[in-house]
Formats: structure tokens, sequence, C-alpha cells
């Protein structure tokens, strides 16, 4: 059994619970460690018992309280070399021996989890997303901050029966918003975050070609989106590529409390 709970999901803050009857990880820590401990004690999981934080990149809405969690816990925090390198203010308070370096593309294990991490285009050090296979049968994927759809990604996707895939921005909402206009070409760039249309449409694809048949929305903008757009955005996607919504178990990632559970 392959269980996942967002935690917190959108540009304020990022944390998510993969766990399994054994084992049970953490990806990302964006916000602090007090409401994470919150997050994880109303879905009834002790914070002491988590494995492992996986970091997908150092921007301070995914790392933000890494260190005092890991610190309070002790808990191992992996990320790429470069990643640790980015956020010297999180690095520099964790324990020598929970700092574990990863490479992307390169698998690795956490008790009974198979990690594989895959490259993203952000504008980051090293981001990546994740694929999370529990004994080679039940795969989830994580990909958020994703700046554009490609075929690598896609690939490293095919095999999930579940994604939480970012649905940031809706592109209209995004022009008449009130971020500044440097904000909005980072958002809108090749290296910034996944609209709401796109994500649709990797959704359509991925359940055509791929195992997919539960997908969450998430890392959805304050400013630029709404969890109904989102939502209505996929959907109308997935009727224009004749696929039967009804067959996909969409949802979308709340910002500021845990997400419903998915299990595998």
């Amino acid at each position: 059994m392959l269980n996942f709970r967002s935690l917190y999901s959108g540009s304020s803050g990022n944390s998510l619970f993969v766990g399994t009857e054994n084992t049970k990880i953490l990806i990302d820590a964006g916000m602090s460690c007090k409401k994470i401990e919150e997050a994880l004690h109303s879905i009834e999981v002790d914070p002491s018992s988590i494995n492992a934080i996986l970091v997908t990149h150092e921007h301070s809405d995914h790392v933000k309280g890494i260190s005092t969690i890991s610190k309070k816990f002790d808990i191992p925090v992996f990320a790429t070399k470069e990643t640790f390198e980015a956020m010297p203010s999180q690095t520099e308070k964790l324990s020598e021996k929970n700092i574990n370096f990863f490479n992307p593309s390169e698998k690795f294990y956490i008790d009974d989890l198979e990690i594989l991490p895959f490259s993203i285009p952000h504008d980051a050090a090293n981001p990546c997303g994740f694929n999370i296979l529990k004994d080679k049968i039940h795969q989830i994927s994580i990909a958020t901050d994703i700046g554009h759809m490609t075929k690598s990604i896609i690939n490293h996707l095919e095999g999930s029966e579940f994604i939480l895939l970012e649905s940031n921005y809706d592109t209209e909402v995004l022009k008449c918003c009130s971020y500044p206009f440097n904000l909005k070409s980072r958002i809108a760039s090749d290296t910034g975050h996944l609209s709401n249309t796109i994500a649709g449409k990797t959704i359509s694809y991925l359940s055509k070609n791929g195992k997919l048949n539960t997908a969450m929305l998430g890392h959805l903008s304050k400013e630029s989106n709404f969890p109904e757009l989102a939502y209505q955005t996929v959907v109308d996607e997935l009727i224009s590529s004749s696929i039967d919504n009804s067959s996909i178990n969409l949802s979308v990632a709340n910002r500021d409390c845990p997400s419903k559970l998915i299990t595998l």
C-alpha cells in the first residue's frame, strides 16, 4: 500500500507526505516546523516517524522549515549537491550526518521505497521531480515548478498511477493580476511554472498513453489562479481529447491544510 497526502501546496509553501506501512517521507518542507508538525498530527502521523525529507529545489516555499524539522526529529535530508549549496542558510544548520546527495536519473532507496529523481526546467540550481515506487508495482510522481513540459518529463510520468502535477496559473488571470511585469514574465517563462492548460494537456496525454487514473493539481498561485478554474480547465482539456473525465480521479491540493488521502 502506498499513501499520499498533500500537507500544503501553493506559492506560499509546499510539503507533501508519502508513506507505506514501514516508511514515511516528506517531499519538501516549505512551511514552518510547527505548521508541518500540526499537519502531520492532523493526519495521525508522528513527526518523529518521518524517515527522510526529499528536496525538489532550494526556493524558500519548498525549504523554509527543513533545517528546523530535520534537527528537531533527526531526519535525513536528500537533495542534489547544487541544491544544498544554493540554500546555505538551511544547509549550515543541518547535522552533517543528515546531509545526503543524489543525482537526477539515479535511483536510490529509503527503506521499502524506490526513489527516482528526474530533472525539471525551473530557475533553480538543479531542480527535480520524483518518481516514488513501492515493490515496483505502484508508482506515484511529484512534478511541480515546471517551466515547460518536456518529452523527458512525460517519459518519467507515464508509469505512474497517480501524479501531483503543477497547475500554477491561468494565462489570462496572470496577465491581469497585480504581479509586476518582471514576475509575470518569470512565471510564464520556460523556467517558470506550468499553466492550467498545459497541466490539462499533460493529464489528458497520460490518461491515454500511460497508467494514470488519479491526479491532483498542486502549487496553485494565490494571485493568478483559482482552484475551480484550474479544475475546470483540466476537465475541459480531457473532454476536448475525447476522454471521459469520470475515468480520472481529479482533485486540487489545498493551500493551507492537508488534502484528501490517495491510496494505491
